[in-house]
């Protein structure tokens, strides 16, 4: 409904308000209460059709000039009455060219005729100058008589042009509260319908008249009804419209609830005062529907956003479920579980997920909204950690089984109304079941719901197959790392060794250090720390083929720069499938480098003689060695760096140096002493004084035995591992951490007999006279025999195939150790003789009767050893006579 402006102002009432005044407002009777004689005698009350269209008269005397002019004529044509009495109203309002016309009119008039006719008119031109308006007047004339009986007449005048602007805007306002597809409803002031348009009718029902005197509680319920009402009533008061008002109630033959907008505003007479209400309702209902749908699809993309974005970041199955819990409750529930198949958290290579769903899991997380509130969606409680199953014909078995999302029915009396059993699925695989549930109160689970929620539960198992493939692959490449290194604590000649390796923590990969000690002939030790760039199981298969690769060229008795110049040959070839070969072919054609493919190394090689306490160094690119001799500080051994094993194209550098009586070396990787929050330079000051520090734990008292001073030298380098360990930053978890410590502890020179023979045939028998002597003064007659055998065959293939003086030493220390020197180059080969050679049986007997044998070059020739381990009283000897017996 559209209101009526009011076209009259209070200064525009001709009786100056006194008939407002005279009749207040709520004291108007409606029309239809109206008796004749009240319809004749009641005064015109405000909103009264003459406040419009303004009605004016004025009387012409028998002269045909104006003898009386109204209020109304004079707000009309805008003539005061002084002014208008006794003008001719022809000659005053009337246009020149129609004004003989009007005189034979008025002649008409004068004679008694009626006439009624639109007349334009324009007011004469004022004092000012201003021109007057022009007009078009409806007239009304009747002919009247003056007292003396002399024919006069009354002028009724009407402005056709407010008329014709009242009839458009009566049709305006017909129409737009007819036809309008909104509800329209105009509220008297005792807040009763006065009217209704046909949309009110077609929703409440019946026809817009019997709507005629209903009240807001004829349509709205309470309470709504009571806060409609008073908004009504401040609408009413003060004047102030209400916009967008939203209320909510049912229609007749309905029980769905609908919800509306209301505009509110008060309606005005042309007089301006107030008679009522203006009400436009719009059904607002599927709009609300459709914004809760908007709202809840924008809350179901943010919580698929917070769960790609919060959720598989740790790699770590148990902190993943939880992540998934923490952003689901209560966003999107109350409570909520989440259960793990035991297998796939045992590391089983597929989850062991059974045909029926009844396969163990175990609760790894748990969240409620609800204080104290146990979740009682499926069955008894489980407590976090717990190991269970499902029974075969529960929901949530059925979901494991069939990757379905289940209801689960809510228990009676409980306080859980609504419940989800959604699997967790990742490549075609169920890991797992969570499950969410919502209290009474809360919304029950629909279908959007469930779709939102089968799509979280599957992210959420996508990172946990994902933290469950790292699991695996991180697990299996520290197996294949620890299965690599030294078992337990490794034993060297004239060395007490104490090492350590810890491993990154589980948020970061396996990297490639170690570390070996490789025992040499002639009681030397190579010691190798290494680092292979990179992390996971590639970097752990690199290790173990570059450390397979350093023992094997280490029993070849290479120099240590020999030793790294064929590593790095080999690490060249790991990431070419043609190997070292294909990797120098294509090293030569011009291509751009595949990283890819690239494996790089920093590798540091020495060589410790425990006869001379002599250690040669070689470096690729690693950290270098520290020294801590007795009663000094600690220092870095100033080995060349070299470049590292991959790279090739440079040689390395040896680098020799002699190693004081208890004299401490350490090896070590990068992870020890550099991290994100210290830096490298900042780590090694740091280990060097950690070395150097007086205050680390040592063992007082002397040792009582030799092999009690043994175990107390290794109980104080394990204590020296520890310190260094405690003290340094070595639980960051970044990379991975080698350690490899070794106490130098010679040969005493009684354990060592060294002689030099002459190239003659008596030299044979003076080996076995200076062996024979010497096993003796060590009380190992056990062994005299074999010796003098085998050093009797080795001094005689010197004599037979070398060159130059021959030397004989003998070497004991956890075994006993035979080496022959010469100066030839040719390395004796082992052959097997046929039945009718007289020769060629030494070096097979050498074998039979040794632990092991074997011959290195040497600056000036060759070295053929043998090993021969101690009588312990529970190994047996080979018997001489029986191994010569057994080769024929």
């Amino acid at each position: 409904m559209s209101e009526i402006p009011a076209k009259a102002t209070e200064s525009e009432d001709p009786s100056g308000g006194a008939r407002a005044d005279a009749v207040g407002f709520a004291d108007v009777p409606s029309v239809d209460a109206m008796s004749v004689g009240d319809a004749m005698w009641q005064s015109s009350p405000p909103g009264s059709i003459y406040d419009y269209i303004k009605v004016a008269s004025f009387s012409i005397g028998p002269d045909g000039l104006v003898d009386q002019w109204s209020l109304r004529a004079e707000q009309l044509f805008g003539i005061p009455t002084e002014h208008a009495v006794g003008m001719d109203p022809i000659e005053a309002f009337v246009d020149p060219e129609l004004r003989e016309r009007g005189q034979r009119k008025m002649a008409e008039i004068l004679d008694g005729r009626e006439w009624t006719g639109v007349v334009p008119f324009r007011v004469p031109e004022t004092a000012d100058g201003d021109p007057g308006k022009e007009g078009l007047a409806e007239v009304y004339v009747m002919p009247t008589r003056t007292e003396e009986g002399e024919r006069a007449a009354v002028c009724i005048v009407v402005d056709v042009r407010i008329l014709r602007r009242i009839e458009t805007d009566l049709a305006a306002s017909q129409s737009i509260f007819g036809q309008s597809p909104f509800g329209f409803l105009l509220i008297d002031p005792d807040l009763r319908v006065r009217r209704a348009n046909q949309q009110i009718a077609n929703t409440f029902g019946g026809t817009p008249d019997d709507h005629r005197g209903n009240g807001v509680q004829d349509y709205l319920q309470s309470p709504e009804a009571e806060r409609v009402t008073a908004t009504l009533r401040r609408v009413l008061e003060t004047g102030n419209s209400i916009t967008d008002m939203q209320v909510s109630g049912f229609v007749p033959g309905s029980e769905e609830r609908r919800h509306w907008s209301i505009n509110l505003y008060r309606v005005h007479s042309g007089s301006g005062r107030p008679i009522g209400i203006a009400w436009l309702g719009t059904d607002v209902t599927a709009r609300r529907a459709a914004a809760r749908e908007a709202a809840s699809a924008r809350r179901n993309l943010a919580l698929l956003n917070e769960v790609g974005a919060r959720i598989g970041n740790s790699l770590d199955l148990e902190t993943t479920a939880r992540e998934l819990l923490d952003i689901v409750v209560p966003g999107f529930c109350d409570l909520a579980t989440v259960d793990l198949y035991q297998g796939l958290l045992a590391g089983d290579e597929t989850p062991p997920g059974r045909a029926d769903g009844s396969a163990e899991v175990r609760r790894v997380a748990f969240a409620s909204a609800v204080s104290d509130a146990p979740f009682v969606g499926g069955g008894a409680p489980v407590a976090v950690n717990a190991v269970h199953h499902y029974p075969f014909n529960s929901p949530c078995a059925d979901a494991l089984r069939t990757a379905r999302p289940q209801y689960v029915p809510a228990e009676e009396g409980g306080p859980v109304q609504s419940t989800l059993a959604v699997p967790m699925v990742a490549h075609d695989t169920v890991v797992g079941l969570v499950q969410f549930a919502r209290t009474k109160g809360s919304e029950p689970f629909g279908d959007r719901d469930r779709d939102l929620a089968v799509e979280m539960a599957a992210r959420a198992a996508v990172c946990i197959d994902n933290a469950r493939l790292y699991r695996r692959e991180h697990e299996r490449a520290l197996i294949l790392q620890r299965s690599l290194l030294p078992p337990g604590d490794p034993e060297a000649s004239g060395l007490d060794i104490a090492c350590r390796y810890l491993p990154g923590n589980a948020a970061t990969e396996v990297g490639g250090d170690w570390f070996d000690v490789i025992e040499l002939p002639g009681h030397r030790t190579a010691l190798v720390v290494g680092d292979v760039m990179g992390r996971g199981l590639r970097a752990a298969v690199a290790m173990g083929e570059l450390r397979t690769a350093v023992r094997t060229l280490a029993l070849l008795d290479l120099e240590p720069a020999e030793v790294l110049s064929a590593l790095d040959e080999i690490a060249r070839g790991l990431g070419t499938p043609g190997g070292v070969q294909q990797a120098t072919r294509a090293a030569r054609r011009p291509r751009e480098a595949d990283l890819s493919e690239v494996y790089l190394a920093t590798c540091i090689y020495a060589v410790y003689d425990s006869v001379t306490r002599r250690c040669t160094f070689a470096n690729a690119g690693h950290l270098p060695p520290v020294l801590v001799e007795p009663g000094e500080a600690a220092l870095m051994l100033d080995v060349p760096p070299g470049m590292p094993l991959g790279v090739g194209g440079e040689p390395f550098e040896e680098v020799e140096v002699e190693l004081p009586e208890g004299a401490l070396l350490a090896l070590y990787t990068d992870g020890l002493v550099e991290s994100r929050d210290h830096p490298l330079d900042e780590g090694l000051q740091a280990f060097v004084g950690a070395l150097t520090d007086p205050n680390r734990p040592s063992h007082d008292g002397p040792p009582s035995t030799a092999a009690a001073l043994n175990a107390e030298t290794h109980r104080d380098l394990e204590d020296v591992c520890d310190h260094v360990l405690s003290t340094l930053d070595t639980h960051h978890g970044e990379d991975d951490i080698a350690l490899l410590m070794a106490r130098v502890q010679g040969l005493p020179e009684d354990s060592v007999g060294d002689w030099t023979l002459p190239r003659e045939p008596r030299s044979v028998g003076r080996a076995r006279e200076y062996a024979r002597a010497r096993l003796q003064s060590w009380d190992l007659e056990p062994l005299i025999d074999t010796t003098e055998l085998l050093v009797s065959e080795l001094v005689t293939n010197a004599l037979r195939y070398g060159e130059g003086e021959i030397r004989l030493r003998l070497l004991l220390d956890r075994t006993l150790v035979c080496e022959v020197w010469d100066a030839g180059l040719v390395q004796p080969r082992r052959r097997r003789a046929r039945d009718t050679d007289e020769g060629g049986r030494g070096l097979q007997l050498v074998g039979l009767l040794s632990a092991a044998w074997g011959s290195r070059r040497t600056p000036r020739g060759k070295t053929v050893w043998f090993e021969l381990p101690l009588p312990d009283g529970e190994t047996g000897m080979v018997d001489p006579a029986e191994a010569l017996l057994s080769l024929f």
